[in-house]
């Protein structure tokens, strides 16, 4: 009996992607950790609706119980279910039966998808707990950024010491401290990059920017420069399109501020998503 097909493994894993998917696991066994992550992300998802509603509003992500925000009632345990207990209950709360804002199941189910899809780019590498949290905090911050136009240091930080030390983690156990050192290169290039343009042009580019590239750099960096290259350029690409797009339209001024952190945010997931595809063809053409 054959032995189950072996995984190439990289923290930078464009080798998960040459042409053909033979260095994959079995698809059971992969498809495993994809499900996995997916259940995960819908549990995390439930919290991220927590952080996003609490932690621009400076209020306790412990306590007290999350509550309806029309009548007050404490949710109940078994209407606290990730994505069925909206379905179920039709979008309202079972008290006062005010309607529930869709944001929460989209919440979950993005990061499910989200931790899905990173899963299956990464793989069974140990660097995989710190695209997750990627992921998370990446999609909080938009969240939170696109309703506020602000970037909280309070999930920032807390990120960036996470992604760290799964980085190092990740590291001590492959060897791979050249990637750490990449990391922590363009986490300071990308930061000091953006202190100057903050220091130019306040207005455009918030101190929030500037310390979410931090986390950006840190993490497209342990991938290789060209991930960071890319990175970079999809979020300037998606923000400049969908800001002509706004202005054409006349739905935002040209001088308006725009919710820049959403656009980092995207760019820096597609990088590592779609990423090791696109580097792959460049490098092998």
């Amino acid at each position: 009996m054959s032995s189950l097909p072996e995984v190439r493994v990289s923290s930078r894993f464009i080798q998960h992607w040459p042409k053909g998917t033979s260095h994959f696991r079995a698809p059971p066994v992969l498809g495993l950790l994809i499900g996995g992550c997916a259940l995960f992300g819908l549990a995390i998802g439930s919290f991220l609706n927590v952080v996003i509603y609490r932690v621009p509003r400076h209020k306790s992500i412990v306590t007290p119980r999350s509550a309806c925000p029309t009548c007050g009632s404490p949710i109940r345990e078994r209407d606290n279910i990730p994505v069925l207990s909206w379905l179920v209950l039709r979008g309202r709360c079972h008290s006062c039966h005010s309607p529930i804002s869709a944001r929460y199941p989209l919440v979950e189910l993005g990061t499910a998808g989200l931790f899905a899809a990173t899963a299956a780019r990464i793989g069974f590498n140990w660097d995989l707990p710190a695209f997750l949290v990627v992921a998370a905090s990446l999609l909080a911050l938009a969240c939170i950024d696109l309703e506020l136009l602000v970037l909280p240091k309070a999930i920032v930080y807390p990120a960036l010491a996470l992604v760290a030390g799964f980085l190092l983690l990740a590291a001590a156990v492959t060897g791979e401290w050249h990637n750490l050192i990449s990391g922590a290169i363009f986490a300071v290039g990308w930061f000091l990059v953006f202190f100057a343009l903050n220091a130019l042009s306040p207005r455009y580019l918030g101190f929030g920017d500037v310390r979410l590239a931090l986390v950006l750099g840190l993490a497209l960096g342990w991938l290789g420069w060209k991930f960071v290259v890319l990175g970079f350029f999809s979020a300037n690409l998606i923000g400049a399109i969908v800001g002509l797009v706004l202005i054409g339209t006349k739905r935002m001024r040209p001088d308006q501020q725009i919710a820049y952190g959403v656009f980092l945010a995207l760019g820096t997931m597609f990088a590592v998503l779609v990423g090791p595809v696109i580097v792959t063809h460049f490098h092998t053409n």
